[in-house]
């Protein structure tokens, strides 16, 4: 049980300033939560956008060469034939299972078995993969020159006591559940379970256990687009933190401070989408050409939007509604003679 009481070491030694940005956290989720009111046809488009750039980030963060709209292009069946074949088998294992976990969250249960199941899946396309996919590592690997991993044949007691620690921890909820995730997924690194892919695995059980846990803005913000803006920083948190596992006094700090900067920045973002202050984002294009006429002229009438931009009339009385709710516009005087402007 040395392992379990290790994680309830490092977890106890959490510094408070650390607290600050949980607490922003979670009012924003609540915010967020409360004000989702999003139509299925924006939800399918942004959900569309947000799988291509988290893949694309996630793939890019291993060294693929693939920008977002290369990935678009593949998930629509368009052969691109610059890139090699493993760049294009891992952008499709990658946008498959993302996918999957979106859709299905709730009914997925957190074990090693979905872990191994998971693994398997990503690199289900990926023939050099075959012989070990879905399979602990069987030979010891390293990361870079300064990272020892797991030995393999440690890889399954470490692994099993991770899992199981973090699901007790999880539903006893004596920690904050994003002290577990963090915790969780720096050891899962730090183990390196598999031969190859840990790294696009450990987002998309970030992803998994963010869901589980309530985060429900991550299928409408990237987060691995936020890894891969920040992936300097990513890679030194990791490593400031994963040198002093095994000392007596094993440290989350650096770690946690950036996993929870990152959090707050796409809680933030995810906000921002229910706030109106990405409104271009928020609109369907006819809705969108309602607003961007209304941007051109002093004031209009429903009756001349619905002309100028060729959009039926109670499409633009709809639009309208939604301006007024979101405070992009405003009403002036009643009946025949209404007319909006922007405000």
């Amino acid at each position: 049980m040395k392992n379990i009481t290790r994680f309830d070491k490092r977890l106890t030694q959490v510094p408070n300033e650390i607290w600050s940005k949980i607490a922003q956290i979670e009012e924003l989720k609540g915010r967020f939560i409360a004000g989702t009111n999003f139509s299925p046809q924006f939800v399918n488009r942004l959900n569309r956008s947000v799988l291509i750039t988290s893949t694309g980030a996630s793939t890019r963060i291993e060294g693929a060469k693939l920008s977002d709209e290369d990935v678009a292009d593949l998930m629509q069946g368009i052969a691109i034939e610059k890139f090699s074949d493993r760049d294009k088998e891992e952008v499709r294992g990658y946008f498959e299972l993302l996918q999957n976990v979106f859709n299905s969250f709730q009914d997925l249960k957190f074990s090693e078995s979905l872990i191994k199941h998971f693994h398997k899946e990503l690199l289900k396309y990926t023939e050099k993969d075959s012989l070990h996919r879905g399979n602990y590592k069987a030979r010891d690997n390293k990361v870079g020159i300064i990272f020892n991993t797991t030995p393999a044949y440690l890889t399954p007691k470490e692994m099993n006591e991770l899992v199981d620690w973090t699901k007790k921890a999880l539903s006893g909820k004596k920690y904050h559940p994003l002290f577990l995730i963090g915790n969780f997924i720096v050891e899962f690194l730090n183990i390196h379970p598999f031969t190859d892919g840990n790294g696009r695995l450990s987002r998309i059980l970030t992803n998994l256990l963010l869901l589980k846990e309530g985060y429900l803005y991550m299928p409408f913000v990237s987060h691995e687009k936020l890894i891969e803006e920040k992936k300097k920083d990513y890679y030194i948190a990791l490593r400031d933190s994963q040198k002093t596992f095994g000392d007596k006094k094993e440290d989350l700090t650096s770690w946690l401070d950036f996993f929870l900067s990152l959090l707050l920045n796409q809680s933030q973002q995810a906000y921002n989408l229910i706030s109106g202050e990405n409104i271009e984002i928020l609109l369907s294009p006819k809705q969108l050409a309602v607003w961007q006429y209304l941007q051109g002229v002093n004031s209009a009438s429903a009756g001349e939007i619905a002309k100028q931009v060729h959009v039926a009339r109670v499409t633009v009385n709809q639009v309208l509604n939604k301006l007024l709710k979101l405070k992009k516009i405003e009403r002036l005087g009643e009946g025949s003679g209404t007319y909006y402007r922007k405000k």
